[in-house]
């Protein structure tokens, strides 16, 4: 009897110094940029350049040296919400932004109907000096998304949909906005999911390898989904999770039995 137990309290303790053994996490599936050292500095950097796409709102703002020349150019809108017209008068003056519809296109002052989507902001600013060219000398047009998301899920400490500024936000920055990956997350596999023209593209990143960093998808575009795929030691935790007191239970009662018998 005595024997058995022993064995049996050996083998429990042999298998959890395996477990801790296997658990030890390798530095390569950890650490960011891995081979930075064997990428050459002074690299031109990623020229990436978003695309607007429908539901965008834009802000276009049109000047010019003679500033009234370009008033027709620039949609104005009011607090709506006074209960007369002298309070709506008052009312705080803004510029209204374009709404991108499902086609790709706005409407905008005197020019009509445009069609932007799948253009750069680049290509949409030469567009309108274009047009606008044609009613004033030497147009200046300021031109921004104002509703430039991303949404990060997974195996990060803070994961949620960002609202940003800037139109420029990098994978990395995407990452750190989440709080930085957890302990438990594929460093190797980030899924990045991104539509372009209405079809959607599924895209693998290893931020492990320091080339990434000259991938089409180290820049972001806006509503992309970043997505951070659990690794095994967390997969298998979620299995093992809910019988973990029942495990420590039963090696606290086996040592305390053969604490008794052997004493």
């Amino acid at each position: 009897m005595k024997s058995k137990l022993f064995f049996l309290v050996k083998s429990t303790v042999f298998w959890c110094f395996l477990f801790l053994f296997f658990s030890c996490a390798s530095k390569k599936n950890i650490v960011y940029y891995q081979d930075i050292d064997n990428i050459t500095s002074g690299q031109n950097a990623n020229s990436y350049e978003i695309k607007i796409q429908p539901d965008d709102l834009l802000l276009i703002i049109v000047s010019a040296d003679d500033n009234e020349a370009a008033q027709p150019f620039n949609l104005k809108t009011y607090n709506a919400s006074a209960s007369n017209k002298l309070d709506v008068a008052r009312g705080q003056e803004t510029i209204q932004q374009y709404l991108v519809d499902h086609e790709g296109d706005i409407e905008f002052p005197v020019l009509g109907k445009i069609h932007v989507g799948g253009l750069s902001r680049t290509e949409v600013l030469q567009l309108l000096r274009d047009k606008i060219g044609n009613y004033i000398k030497n147009p200046a047009i300021n031109l921004r998304i104002t509703n430039f998301k991303f949404s990060v899920q997974g195996e990060v400490n803070t994961p949620g949909t960002y609202t940003v500024a800037s139109e420029r936000i990098t994978l990395l920055e995407a990452l750190s906005m989440g709080k930085d990956l957890t302990i438990y997350g594929k460093r190797n596999n980030i899924l990045i999911i991104r539509e372009v023209n209405g079809a959607k593209s599924y895209n693998r990143v290893d931020i492990t390898k320091s080339d990434f960093i000259n991938s089409p998808f180290y820049y972001l575009s806006q509503n992309d989904v970043v997505y951070v795929e659990p690794n095994k030691t967390r997969v298998n935790s979620s299995a093992v999770g809910p019988n973990t007191s029942v495990i420590i239970s039963a090696v606290s009662i086996l040592v305390s039995l053969a604490v008794l018998i052997f004493k």
